[in-house]
């Protein structure tokens, strides 16, 4: 499995340390610290194309609105369909997370 080559102690520390993030305002800092602002775009734009493909928009669209060359919506396609699911799982939070009403 491709995710065995990424296990080890350092990845381990860094992933408990976003889980103990408390909001979104931390995010900014730390991944403000942890990354330029151009991977984290990167990042944000990968998640975005995922939402995009799973909602049925076509490449055109989805390099139109996001920037997204062909070689990313493909990739991202590709970990959609033969990945370890993690987008749809994440995506699947995200939509429950945005049908909650507001209090």
């Amino acid at each position: 499995m491709q995710i065995d080559k990424l296990r080890g102690k350092e990845l381990d520390q860094l992933f408990k340390a976003i889980l103990l993030l408390e909001d979104v305002e931390e995010c900014y800092r730390l991944f403000d610290d942890l990354a330029t602002v151009n991977e984290i775009q990167s990042l944000a734009q990968r998640m975005q194309v995922a939402r995009m493909l799973r909602e049925g928009y076509t490449y055109h669209k989805i390099e139109t609105e996001t920037g997204a060359s062909t070689a990313t919506i493909s990739r991202v396609k590709r970990s959609l369909n033969y990945g370890n699911d993690a987008y749809d799982m994440i995506l699947e939070r995200l939509y429950k997370e945005e049908e909650k009403p507001v209090e």
